[in-house]
C-alpha cells in the first residue's frame, strides 16, 4: 500500500466527500493508505503542497486569485470540486419560521472575520437586500471559537458550517433558520488541488478514480450509513447530528455527482468576489484549473 498524505484547510462535515474518500474505504481499494492532517492556524494547505508534505489539498478557487494577483507562477492547479455551493448556516437563539435577513440588521451576529467565509456572507446580503453594514458583527475567531462564544452567550446568531450548527440544535442551544448557500446560488466553493507535477502521475490517476467513486456514494448513499462511516472523525458531534448535516448537505446539492470544476461555477465564484472588490482582473479558466487526472 502507497500512502497518499492529504491536508484540509478546515475541517467539517461539508467537506464529507474527501472524508468519505478516507473513511468509505475506496482508496484502500485502489493501493492507497490515507494520512491526512489540517493546516495550523495563520498558514495554509497549499503550503503542505509546496513543501511536499501533502499530495492533495482541500482548498478554494480564491487561492488561485490571490497567488496570481501577487504575480506569483502557479504550480498549484485546482482540478476537481469538492463543493458547488456555500454550507454555512445561520443559527438563532430561538425557532423562527418566519425568518428573514432583513432581521440580521441591527443585530449582533458571531461571524467570520475574514477569508472566504466572510466574502460569501456579504454576497448572500447583498443578495438577499440587506446591507452588511448594519450588522453588528461579532469576530472571535475560529470555528471553536466561534462556537464556544455562541454558547455562552454572545450574538444573537452565528455563521457556521455543518455539523456545529445541528450540534447546537441537539443540544437545545440554537436553531437553524436558514443556509447561506441557499442566497448565494451555484459557484465554485471549495476545491482539491495539487501541484501540476503531482496530477501526472499514477498516485493521482489511482486517488481520482477514488474520488469518482466517492462523488456517487456521497449522493446515492443514506446519510445515517455516511455518518456512521465518518463518526470517528467527529468525536465531539452525535452520530444522529452528523447525520441530519449530511442529509441537508444532501439535499442543499453542493456535491454534484460531476468531479469537474465547471466553467459556470468557475465564473461565478469571480463575481462574488469582484463584489467584494478583491478581484483585480478576470482570470483565464485554464490558470487556476484544470480537468481532473483521467
Amino acid at each position: 500500500m502507497e500512502k497518499i498524505n492529504i491536508q484540509f484547510t478546515l475541517f467539517s462535515a461539508f467537506y464529507s466527500p474527501l472524508i468519505s474518500v478516507m473513511s468509505g474505504g475506496v482508496l484502500k481499494e485502489e493501493g492507497l493508505t490515507p494520512n491526512w492532517s489540517v493546516s495550523a492556524p495563520g498558514s495554509s494547505a497549499i503550503d503542505a503542497l509546496k513543501d511536499g508534505s501533502a499530495h492533495v489539498v482541500q482548498s478554494a478557487l480564491s487561492q488561485g486569485f490571490g497567488a496570481l494577483a501577487r504575480g506569483e507562477t502557479m504550480t498549484i492547479s485546482h482540478f476537481a470540486q469538492i463543493n458547488e455551493m456555500d454550507g454555512f448556516f445561520l443559527t438563532a437563539r430561538e425557532p423562527d419560521p418566519d425568518f428573514s435577513w432583513k432581521k440580521l440588521e441591527g443585530a449582533e451576529v458571531v461571524l467570520f472575520g475574514g477569508g472566504q467565509p466572510l466574502v460569501m456572507f456579504k454576497y448572500a446580503c447583498h443578495k438577499a437586500g440587506i446591507d452588511f453594514d448594519k450588522i453588528k458583527a461579532i469576530n472571535v475567531g475560529g470555528a471553536a471559537a466561534m462556537d464556544k462564544a455562541y454558547r455562552e452567550g454572545q450574538g444573537q446568531y452565528v455563521q457556521q458550517q455543518g455539523p456545529f450548527p445541528q450540534q447546537l440544535e441537539a443540544d437545545k442551544s440554537g436553531h437553524i433558520v436558514a443556509q447561506v448557500g441557499k442566497e448565494i446560488g451555484p459557484c465554485g466553493f471549495s476545491s482539491l488541488a495539487a501541484t501540476k507535477d503531482w496530477l501526472q502521475s499514477d498516485m493521482a490517476r489511482a486517488f481520482m478514480r477514488a474520488y469518482r467513486k466517492t462523488r456517487v456514494y456521497m449522493n446515492e448513499t443514506p446519510a445515517a450509513e455516511i455518518a456512521r462511516a465518518e463518526k470517528s472523525y467527529f468525536p465531539d458531534i452525535d452520530e444522529a447530528a452528523l447525520a441530519n448535516c449530511i442529509a441537508t448537505y444532501q439535499s442543499l446539492g453542493c456535491w454534484t455527482p460531476h468531479v469537474e470544476i465547471t466553467e459556470s461555477a468557475y465564473e461565478a465564484t469571480m463575481d462574488i468576489f469582484a463584489y467584494n472588490g478583491l478581484l483585480e482582473e478576470r482570470y483565464p479558466y485554464e490558470q487556476i484549473c484544470s480537468l481532473p487526472p483521467v
